[in-house]
């Protein structure tokens, strides 16, 4: 999975749009944009937007499967790539909740083998939350690309044991990682002594009545589950589970979600029914530290990206990229608004953040 610095925007895209009056059938107007972006014979998406407990629009364009012709739906099951992240990091604030440990813990509680002792001490739980660590992707992805085809959150980990240098001292910048999130799927198994998934499944899945999500546990689930794909010249081809290199790293980017099973995840973390509300808006607050260095201010939570809107709202969310899946899911909490975009083969997920933003701008939905 690789994520770089162009998704930051994507939680304020849409804020430069000009006002404009609404639509006489704004349903139509939207559908009619997505199947712009979605032809109907080919792999394609899921858009859901909601207000409250409404929703404004919901479609699935495309097909899950192009080998038995499957089609997508609501309650299809995409790898959300890196919005699995949230999971992980909700994980980690469950077990501080409960008092089994804490975001100020330092790595070598948890890794005594760091090769430099001295950068497991430094480094935090908070660092690798908030993509802050300085620990360097010492992952040799493009040497071994075989071995991450099957690499698991401990093997995707471990080679940051070996470093022996940070880029920048804890806290000081951002530098997003997919290896933080391996460890910190590695210490939730430790703390909670179960797997991870299964913790997430009984302790978020479960509290939210996510009854079919799934988690990446090696390799690709055995069915039920949409495939991904890229497009190479004129033919679709399949890029998940045994295609794409550290696929099977699952703390990173390893749970599959629906459109309709979001819904459940967003209710449950504004009601507090896995984590206090209070500890939920705390974790949906950018997070500060006392070096920061860099000429780019913070933008993170515990794992949430915020920005705002053009009307100064504020808005939570999380991007997700994995083999041929690209997803965005956005908030704005305020306005109890969510949306979440979920496509089986590249989209231009910017492109249709900023619209669904304007759409609801104009529909008086930001009002």
């Amino acid at each position: 999975m690789r994520l770089s610095a162009w998704f930051l925007g994507l939680l304020i895209c849409g804020l430069f749009a000009c006002q404009e009056k609404p639509s006489v059938d704004p349903q139509t107007e939207l559908d009619t944009y997505l199947q712009t972006q979605f032809p109907p014979e080919v792999p394609g998406g899921v858009i859901m937007v909601r207000k409250d407990d409404s929703t404004l629009f919901s479609q699935a364009y495309g097909l899950a499967d192009i080998e038995t012709g499957e089609r997508l739906n609501i309650r299809s099951l995409f790898n959300l790539g890196s919005i699995s992240k949230t999971f992980v990091a909700n994980a980690i604030l469950i077990l501080q909740s409960r008092g089994q440990l804490s975001v100020e813990d330092s790595l070598i509680k948890y890794f005594p083998d760091f090769k430099n002792p001295e950068i497991g001490r430094k480094v935090k739980i908070k660092h690798l939350l908030t993509h802050t660590s300085g620990l360097p992707d010492n992952r040799n992805v493009s040497a071994d690309s075989v071995f991450y085809l099957t690499a698991k959150d401990q093997e995707n980990w471990a080679p940051e044991l070996a470093v022996d240098s940070l880029l920048f001292e804890p806290g000081a910048q951002f530098d997003y990682s997919n290896p933080a999130y391996n460890g910190l799927a590695l210490i939730v198994e430790q703390v909670s002594g179960m797997k991870w998934q299964e913790f997430v499944t009984q302790n978020i899945f479960r509290p939210a009545g996510m009854i079919k999500s799934l988690i990446t546990d090696g390799p690709f689930p055995s069915g039920g589950v949409v495939h991904g794909y890229q497009k190479v010249g004129l033919v679709y081809v399949e890029d998940d589970y045994g295609e794409e290199p550290t696929f099977a790293a699952a703390g990173n980017g390893g749970v599959w979600s629906s459109a309709d099973e979001l819904i459940r995840y967003e209710k449950a973390l504004r009601q507090g029914r896995f984590l206090s509300s209070v500890k939920n808006e705390d974790a949906q607050t950018v997070k500060t530290f006392p070096n920061w260095a860099s000429e780019t201010p913070p933008a993170i939570g515990w794992s949430w990206f915020i920005g705002q809107t053009e009307e100064g709202l504020k808005t939570v969310g999380h991007t997700g990229s994995q083999g041929g899946f690209r997803c965005n899911y956005v908030t704005i909490p305020e306005k109890k608004i969510f949306f979440v975009i979920l496509c089986n083969t590249p989209k231009d997920i910017p492109a249709i953040t900023d619209f669904i933003t304007n759409w609801l701008r104009k529909n008086k939905h930001l009002d």
